[in-house]
């Protein structure tokens, strides 16, 4: 089959779209994408070792711009690639990660909701073998994951801020907890929508498979040579000896040739 994931897009409709990507590697918007990738143990890093917060959500607030920047640039000047299509969720996915472990290890926020948002990304994981066995790549990301990862991304710099004991630490606790839960709702969410999109890709895979095993059962069956003279059908030889070949009826008596030698006749 070999399909990628951009043969076996469905749009909100539920039909499949073909946008047009190419297999180029080093386009504007993928040099951004990986420079996001390597901004992900920096992050990390600044959260962990010297906890030097600001400067962490520095990193955090360029990974949120080289996002929607390699996304304009990707469409403006017509450079979308299959390469694009795995960095850039790739490298939201990491930053989200990496942010979650460090809010869990600083006890900013409980165990509880990183497992939540891990565990979802397991399960789309595990969709992959079965979406490859059926010749499909992965799928590209909808507008709820994208919704969903916007959220996660607001909400984490302001959980970080959470940490000062101040009023804008409160302010900031009530809108990162807000943006934290809305996006964790809006992940689920966009997982259920690739559950059906991969579910609709396969049935109609099956389809197709069937209609081509169906069709090749009637090819086979109407050019069967083992099947015997179709009764609906004129035997070519038949029509041969009556047209005066040897063997062919004479003058209506349904006596051939040699028959009538032997007759006397």
């Amino acid at each position: 089959m070999g399909r990628s994931a951009e043969d076996g897009r469905l749009d909100a409709g539920g039909d499949v779209a073909s946008p047009a990507v190419s297999d180029r590697i080093w386009t504007v918007p993928n040099l951004l994408s990986m420079l996001r990738l390597l901004g992900v143990p920096l992050f990390l890093w600044l959260v962990l070792v010297p906890q030097a917060d600001w400067w962490a959500l520095a990193v955090l607030a360029f990974a949120g711009l080289s996002d929607w920047l390699d996304g304009k640039i990707a469409r403006a000047w017509n450079q979308t690639s299959r390469l694009g299509t795995i960095l850039d969720p790739l490298a939201d996915r990491l930053y989200i990660f990496a942010a979650l472990l460090g809010l869990v290890v600083r006890d900013i926020v409980p165990w509880w909701l990183m497992a939540i948002l891990v565990l979802r990304d397991v399960l789309i994981l595990g969709a992959l073998p079965l979406l490859r066995y059926f010749g499909y790549g992965p799928l590209p990301v909808n507008f709820a994951g994208k919704a969903a990862t916007l959220c996660l991304l607001y909400a984490f710099p302001l959980l970080f801020i959470a940490g000062y004991a101040n009023v804008v630490g409160d302010v900031a606790q009530i809108m990162g907890w807000a943006f934290a839960l809305w996006g964790t709702a809006l992940y689920w969410w966009a997982g259920l929508l690739y559950a059906v999109q991969g579910l609709r890709l396969i049935a109609q895979t099956r389809r197709d498979e069937r209609a081509d095993l169906t069709d090749g059962h009637r090819a086979v069956e109407d050019g069967d040579p083992g099947r015997g003279p179709d009764p609906g059908r004129s035997d070519p030889a038949t029509q041969a000896t009556a047209d005066g070949e040897p063997g062919a009826d004479v003058d209506g008596l349904g006596l051939s040739g040699r028959e009538q030698g032997r007759t006397g006749t």
